[in-house]
């Protein structure tokens, strides 16, 4: 195994499948995606350490949030082969790639151009087609396809998006950190009779995505 392969292995074995991750699809998409890909060159000994790493150079920091916790939303989401899904603050496109291994449509959105332009060309590299990615601000998510079946956040947010919400199918699902208030937890909001729950599923952390911010409270 190249050095790469073998950080992948321990990736899944010392991080993803010790976080109750059982869904072979899921294993099987982050022992076969490299990556290193969607990780600067100068970060990519970092490529799959147990951390959200940043993959900006200079800028704003965006990152791709920590493997267990994308492969334990993925699982919590059920997305099937036929689902059409929408990542939303995909950053580089490593959530995008994972999710396109066993779901039949992947849109990804990115407010930062030149992220998005990175992802556009990971996927090239890698011959993934079916993803297509838009520059778009994450509480905006991508209207133009909606309806989808699943909504990934890549990140966090500190509002409710209702933006998002309204982009899902009947029996639609958004996975997420959501920070509303603390401790933040990844939770699973589902579409169903015209109404929205929500299911807290595990505390959790994670970078906030640009846009879904808290307001600040105005301080006389």
């Amino acid at each position: 195994m190249t050095g790469f392969s073998t950080a992948r292995q321990y990736m899944v074995d010392g991080q993803v499948r010790p976080s109750d991750v059982t869904d072979d699809r899921i294993l099987e998409a982050m022992l076969t995606v490299p990556r290193e890909v969607f990780v600067p060159a100068s970060k990519r000994a970092l490529a799959y350490l147990d951390l959200d790493l940043d993959v900006t150079e200079g800028a704003a920091r965006r990152c791709l949030i920590t493997p267990a916790l994308l492969a334990k939303m993925l699982q919590a989401a059920e997305i099937k082969a036929t689902d059409r899904v929408l990542v939303v603050g995909c950053a580089t496109g490593y959530a995008a790639a994972i999710v396109a291994r066993f779901a039949a449509q992947v849109s990804a959105t990115e407010s930062d151009p030149a992220l998005a332009g990175k992802a556009t060309a990971a996927f090239a590299q890698l011959g993934i087609q079916n993803v297509t990615v838009k520059t778009a601000a994450a509480a905006d998510g991508d209207a133009a396809g909606a309806p989808y079946d699943v909504i990934v956040l890549n990140g966090a947010t500190e509002i409710i998006p209702t933006g998002l919400f309204g982009q899902l199918k009947e029996g639609g699902r958004l996975v997420g950190v959501f920070g509303l208030t603390p401790p933040p937890r990844a939770t699973i909001v589902t579409h169903s009779h015209g109404d929205f729950g929500h299911r807290e599923l595990f505390d959790a952390t994670a970078p906030v995505l640009p846009g879904l911010e808290r307001v600040p409270a105005f301080v006389f």
